[in-house]
């Protein structure tokens, strides 16, 4: 059987994003624990034939102008339906909208994408307010967790952000946050009134630019996503 019919049917029978390697495990244990003509010769499948497999559906569903597509989400990768398509799909679901994050919440998060890891006080000195609740509320909500605990005195703990950031905001990785150029390219033009306060911000982005990042962090230098809006 197909290689790529398999993968695709595998993509679309879950709601999570599979790695390739997650992917080759599944065919693995079809071929040890079920075996039969069809799944023997997928027992001994690599990573990379499973890679080679995924750039096929993908290339292959483009092709066709299928409704659906491959896209890479937290090192993963999810079947899901074309933006275009959104307007129809959306007629058949009545679901409750989901808890949106607030202003400050998506402003402390931001921090913590850019500069991860980085402890609480660090998060307060770039926003100048305390985060004790919003930094609880984003644990809760899993999109940031604890990545250890720093050298400084008191060996305060560190954040960092996780997977489902990532699938939160469309990222496949962390190097495609937009950079600081970009954020501004997004930002409406200020009125004359509210310049002062456009300025402060311009200032906040520079910085965090400028900040050097940890060992594997992000580059920055792809297309930014979409954020979710605030209450």
């Amino acid at each position: 059987m197909d290689l790529t019919r398999i993968v695709e049917s595998l993509l679309f029978a879950t709601d999570r994003p599979l790695t390739p390697k997650a992917l080759a495990h599944a065919l693995h244990g079809a071929a040890r624990f079920s075996p039969t003509p069809e799944t023997a010769p997928h027992e001994k499948v690599t990573v990379g034939e499973v890679e080679a497999a995924l750039e096929q559906l993908r290339t292959r569903l483009d092709e066709e102008g299928s409704s659906m597509m491959v896209q890479g989400v937290a090192g993963g990768y999810q079947l899901k339906t074309r933006p275009e398509y959104a307007i129809w799909i959306n007629r058949l679901f009545e679901q409750p909208k989901a808890p949106r994050l607030s202003q400050p919440a998506l402003e402390t998060l931001a921090v913590v994408a850019y500069r991860q890891p980085i402890s609480r006080a660090e998060i307060e000195s770039v926003r100048g307010v305390a985060v004790d609740g919003v930094v609880a509320t984003l644990l809760e909500r899993k999109v940031i967790r604890v990545a250890g605990r720093s050298e400084q005195p008191g060996r305060p703990l560190l954040y960092e952000t996780t997977p489902v950031f990532l699938e939160l905001f469309g990222l496949k990785n962390l190097d495609e946050l937009p950079n600081a150029d970009e954020l501004r390219r997004l930002q409406p033009e200020p009125e004359p009134s509210h310049a002062p306060q456009q300025q402060q911000l311009d200032v906040g982005l520079v910085t965090a630019d400028a900040a050097p990042a940890s060992a594997g962090g992000p580059d920055r230098s792809e297309n930014p996503a979409p954020a979710p809006a605030a209450d």
